[in-house]
């Protein structure tokens, strides 16, 4: 993990590392899940991920007892809108989200932005839909 001014870059270690926290969680949080489901963009390769270590078949249709997954709930509005009943994330942000995750690896107190390794360096420090909001 590396800080630079208000951002927090995640490498591909610390992504493993939150993963194998997720998937340590999970079965005490959430022991009714029987598939996983990446939300598009930051939950793909982390429910990929989990996928894997848990031995949980990846889905393409969010069942009844399908894990949610995705990289962070900043917000909480992508995650407050999704179906499924369980939940996962690899950070949640109480202190900014209105939607509480069944699961997270990490709970991150501060307003630094995550950077994930799979996003750009140099992604602006706001959500792709406020962005939109904001540009009309």
């Amino acid at each position: 993990m590396l800080k630079i001014e208000n951002k927090i870059i995640l490498s591909w270690e610390d992504i493993t590392n939150l993963v194998n926290e997720l998937c340590k969680r999970i079965p005490l949080d959430v022991p009714l899940i029987d598939s996983v489901y990446g939300l598009s963009r930051g939950g793909l390769i982390p429910a990929v991920m989990v996928s894997h270590e848990l031995d949980l078949p990846y889905v393409n249709v969010i069942g009844k007892h399908t894990l949610v997954i995705d990289d962070i709930c900043d917000s909480g509005t992508t995650l407050q809108n999704t179906p499924g009943l369980y939940t996962a994330v690899l950070h949640h942000k109480p202190e900014t989200s209105c939607f509480t995750p069944n699961c997270w690896a990490d709970l991150h107190l501060g307003n630094e932005w995550i950077l994930y390794p799979w996003e750009r360096h140099d992604s602006k420090q706001i959500q792709d839909y406020l962005n939109k909001e904001k540009n009309g």
